[in-house]
């Protein structure tokens, strides 16, 4: 999310797509310690996770094969999840002639008996294109791929452009353009950016290491998760923060540590948001952290989620008095972490405002989780920090119009819209799923969410929402997915969750054609 105004499918078929029998998308899996003695070590989420991968890999020729991918087409598993059930859901990436496929991803869901229930693919195009013969040489660094994001595939070149954005943010711009012709397909930055409400959470629990005679922001409890002190430069890691006695920062801008405070903070009850609520073990799934970096720049008023080092990174704010380190900051740059190792979905386009609106959804997800008193669970995004000036938030998820130029609803030119706007219709879907429509106050704030259609929405909780979301991000939705498709997936998330034909399912319907998605 930017401030101040700077711009920033399913076929039933038979296949023997992998069959692995793991509680990989269980919370229940035990994280208890081999004692001596014991008959054998209870495997993590995370070693279940690894295995389920693994066999899936094994699987992966025949799955290839049974979906009717051509010989020169491969399976690469990223992905495996199972439901209580038994359904287990492969997410794939492919590859052709050795080529990495570009929008060639795909989800198969089969059934406990092994009877595959159904496909997601993010082209359903056929792939025939000749890898060797090219009209055009290609740039410095430029690799050799198969673009399939959009129509019909053809052989192209992806290059990276490294340099700076308007406001300062680091650029890291993928630019995908014809093999043959030169022609631009697509392009899209890979650091993603975002801003909160408060540097302040007041007294918080932090978890630390003891290394020598000081203290570390290390998270041993969590991943590891390690929180830099960039000292206001704008490259590598910086250095670990450290303390002589265990108590961390004083609350002021003034001292160096409060920054770090906020987002280590920030980046444990996210961790424990994904833990507790949704039984992931870490962004990656794989039990590893991410890790923070504060005091980015001078007087930068951003903060970013870079794939690259699979890291947050934050400003200090206006005259470096600010920074920019709240719950909801970390709570969604790091569902921008989780975006890119689940459905991956593309930067640009209505996937692109489904990727931003899914980090403002579990950002306010880990908000309201914290439940902490100074910072407390709301559906502003911004609303402390006031970028714009006059205390107004930066969005509004039960109005997004209300900013100025956020879409409450769809409409046909939506793709087109920056995606920190277009992502108002999924924002304002969430709100209307989990409170519903019309006024109501909620932790003291004021809300009025309309309806495009004039209909009267009734919530569902916020919990069950954000269970329907994260089941449909990860076990449905793939990089091209847009609004339409996002409607398809969610209905068919709360179905599994809830039954099909239940209130929870029937509800996202209908806040789906609330907000015009029909």
């Amino acid at each position: 999310m930017t401030p101040h105004g700077n711009t920033r499918r399913a076929a039933a078929l038979v296949a023997a797509a992998a069959m692995v029998v793991v509680g990989v998308q269980s919370a229940s899996a035990s994280t208890a310690p081999h004692r001596k003695g014991d008959p054998t070590p209870v495997p993590t989420a995370a070693t279940a996770r690894a295995s389920a991968i693994k066999s899936a890999q094994a699987d992966a020729p025949s799955a290839a094969g049974s979906l009717g991918l051509g010989t020169k087409e491969k399976l690469v598993v990223r992905d495996v999840l199972k439901d209580a059930d038994g359904t287990v859901h492969t997410r794939y990436e492919r590859t052709y002639a050795g080529l990495p496929v570009l929008g060639g991803d795909l989800v198969t869901h089969t059934a406990g008996n092994g009877t595959l229930k159904g496909v997601d693919k993010a082209n359903d195009a056929r792939i025939s294109v000749a890898t060797t013969d090219t009209a055009r040489k290609a740039a410095a660094g430029a690799r050799k791929v198969i673009w399939a994001g959009h129509g019909k595939p053809v052989l192209a070149f992806e290059t990276v452009r490294t340099g700076v954005q308007k406001d300062g943010t680091p650029s890291r711009l993928h630019i995908v353009t014809d093999a043959a012709t030169g022609k631009r397909l697509y392009q899209h930055e890979a650091v993603e950016t975002g801003t909160g409400t408060s540097q302040y959470s007041g007294d918080v629990p932090l978890t630390t290491a003891k290394n020598g005679s000081v203290f570390e922001l290390n998270d041993g409890d969590r991943g590891g998760h390690k929180t830099y002190d960039l000292n206001q430069g704008e490259s590598g890691t910086g250095k670990v923060l450290t303390d002589d006695d265990d108590k961390w920062g004083s609350g002021n801008n003034d001292d160096r540590q409060t920054a770090g405070v906020d987002a280590a903070y920030g980046a444990a009850m996210t961790w424990d948001f994904y833990k507790t609520e949704l039984g992931r073990d870490g962004i990656a799934g794989d039990g590893k952290a991410a890790y923070s970096r504060v005091h980015y720049g001078s007087s930068y008023v951003n903060a970013f989620w870079d794939d690259s080092c699979f890291c947050m990174t934050y400003g200090d704010g206006e005259g470096d008095k600010k920074s920019l380190t709240e719950i909801d900051v970390a709570g969604h740059e790091m569902s921008h972490g989780l975006t890119s190792r689940t459905a991956k979905l593309e930067y640009s386009g209505e996937s692109g405002g489904l990727n931003e609106a899914t980090s403002d959804i579990f950002g306010t997800s880990v908000e309201f989780f914290a439940d902490n008193k100074k910072d407390v669970g709301d559906y502003l995004i911004g609303e402390e920090i006031d970028i714009n000036g006059d205390g107004t938030p930066l969005r509004y998820m039960d109005k997004p119009s209300k900013d100025g130029q956020s879409l409450d609803a769809w409409k046909a030119d939506a793709g087109n819209v920056d995606v920190h706007y277009s992502s108002g219709i999924a924002n304002h879907f969430f709100y209307l799923l989990s409170e519903g429509s019309g006024k109501k106050t909620i932790n003291g704030v004021e809300y009025d969410s309309p309806t495009s259609d004039g209909s009267t929405v009734t919530g569902i909780g916020r919990e069950k929402a954000y269970k329907i979301w994260y089941k449909a991000l990860t076990a449905y939705m793939t990089s091209t997915t847009d609004y339409k498709a996002a409607r398809e997936a969610t209905v068919k998330a709360a179905g599994d969750l809830y039954g099909a034909d239940g209130t929870e399912a029937k509800t996202v319907a209908a806040a789906w054609s609330a907000v015009n998605v029909k």
